[in-house]
């Protein structure tokens, strides 16, 4: 089976709202569905990020379960998979394009306007697109219907992180250098429309092309490393799982909360939106290095622990975290069900974290075998290209150009 799909679309129906790091392309995702999902009726997505596989699926009518951390994933997911009534939606954007008129041409004023405030706004914001921010985010607060207030939290969500200081080809918050900042003149208010209509027309192929199925998709904020509530999923009940965990700790590999802390911050999601990378997969460095069940995992963590302890504890950590929630999947699949995994190898110390047979090994203690494993380039995927794996300033190695799709099925 192919999966490179270079050159194809990864923004179809839903799935071209909102940036988002590290994010499954929906090519892969389909192929997966339509490969082992058959007849299949309920998917899992663990670490569903912004939903591409719960998008997938509600389009093929599979019912879907996606759970992430991340307040703005659940967020994005949500909007993503919920069809909005089309007419409905486009009296709320003529009515919003009507209230930016007023403001835009000074019928009205940001007198009664309460300006959004919060721990170091200044530093990301301009006074200006502060305002105009705020302005937009009066009018969405005050929308009743919660399914359309969300899809325009969505797009608003995107407009403050173009508007903001953020360097947007960055994961990680650093803000633009002195001299972009001198250039830096973004109008709030045209990219909220911009967003906005080109959502409209995602939203409406996604309606278009599900039309005769009636699938849902749940979304929950569980933790699948400490255990998955059977009032969510009931051991043995899923049919296929289909995700890409994280590929490593947030501080080190994709920082999904520096990534979504404006944004969680301005919508009220979270206070300190930075906070959500301590509590993903490995956030918590352990107290001593676990012996594993995969020994070419020992062997990695030997290595770099000849380097570097607090390496070696670190990358422990994050695949005892790993083991723990293979482990609570595993309980949630049916017998003869399918778990397909994206991963990605990445560089610590100059060794190779083979993910993609860590992976395997960890499902083979849980009543897995293996199927089949796939491997393809990343030519569409946003991800981090280089990294410093021995910690000296100005090296670099290459970091996840490849993936690997590993498919195991349960006894």
């Amino acid at each position: 089976m192919n999966l490179d799909f270079i050159n194809s679309n990864t923004r179809q129906y839903t799935h071209g709202f909102h940036p988002y790091p590290a994010k499954m392309i929906p090519q892969v995702a389909n192929a997966l569905i339509c490969e082992y999902g058959k007849n299949a009726s309920l998917l899992l997505d663990p670490y569903c990020g912004t939903g591409t596989t719960l998008v997938e699926a509600s389009i093929r009518g599979l019912n879907s379960i996606g759970s992430d951390l991340n307040p703005l994933a659940r967020l994005l997911s949500k909007v993503k998979t919920t069809p909005i009534e089309i007419q409905s939606l486009e009296l709320h954007l003529h009515d919003f394009y009507e209230y930016l008129f007023q403001f835009r041409y000074g019928f009205k004023t940001k007198d009664n306007i309460v300006i959004k405030s919060f721990p170091r706004i200044d530093f990301w914001f301009s006074k200006e697109v502060k305002e105009k921010l705020s302005i937009i985010s009066n009018y969405i607060n005050q929308i009743e219907n919660n399914d359309i207030r969300d899809f325009f939290n969505v797009a608003f969500s995107q407009t403050i992180r173009e508007c903001s200081y953020t360097r947007n080809d960055e994961f990680k918050l650093y803000k633009m250098s002195s001299e972009k900042l001198k250039a830096f003149k973004p109008d709030p208010y045209c990219i909220m429309e911009l967003v906005l209509g080109n959502n409209c027309i995602g939203l409406k192929e996604f309606i278009l092309d599900r039309k005769d199925t009636r699938s849902t998709a749940i979304i929950s904020d569980f933790n699948s490393i400490n255990a998955i509530p059977s009032k969510i999923i009931k051991d043995n009940s899923i049919d296929i799982v289909v995700t890409s965990p994280p590929y490593g700790d947030s501080s080190t590999t994709v920082a999904y909360g520096q990534f979504s802390a404006l944004s969680n911050q301005w919508l009220g999601l979270m206070e300190n939106g930075r906070s959500l990378d301590k509590e993903l997969m490995g956030g918590n460095s352990h107290v001593e290095i676990k012996e594993f069940q995969s020994e070419i995992l020992n062997q990695n963590i030997e290595s770099i622990r000849k380097i570097d302890e607090k390496r070696a504890m670190e990358v422990s950590s994050f695949y005892s975290d790993y083991e723990k929630s293979i482990k609570n999947v595993s309980n949630a699949v049916k017998p003869n069900g399918f778990a397909c995994f994206v991963v990605s190898n990445r560089n610590v110390k100059g060794q190779i974290l083979q993910t993609d047979i860590i992976t395997q090994d960890f499902f083979q203690q849980f009543n897995f075998r293996h199927i089949d494993t796939f491997y393809r380039k990343i030519s569409n995927k946003r991800m981090p290209r280089y990294n410093s794996s021995t910690g000296k300033k100005g090296e670099k190695t290459e970091l996840m150009n490849t993936e690997s799709i590993i498919v195991m099925k349960k006894k």
